[in-house]
């Protein structure tokens, strides 16, 4: 498992720039989107041309 584990790293050094950044942008979305949803905290998207507030029980964590 260390040996894979090693790989991985390896193979996510050798990505370009903005592969790497698009990875971590995605990954703190579905962080922050997990913690309003463990806290009750509703969030705010743009929808459509207007501002829709989206309850905490229907957000939806991505995976990452």
């Amino acid at each position: 498992m260390k040996q894979l584990n090693q790989k991985i790293k390896e193979d996510v050094r050798d990505l370009p720039l903005k592969v790497k950044a698009e990875r971590a942008l995605k990954e703190a979305v579905a962080e922050a989107l997990a913690e309003h949803k463990r806290q009750g905290n509703p969030i705010v998207v743009w929808r459509n041309g207007k501002v829709v507030r989206i309850p905490p029980e229907e957000i939806i964590v991505p995976e990452s």
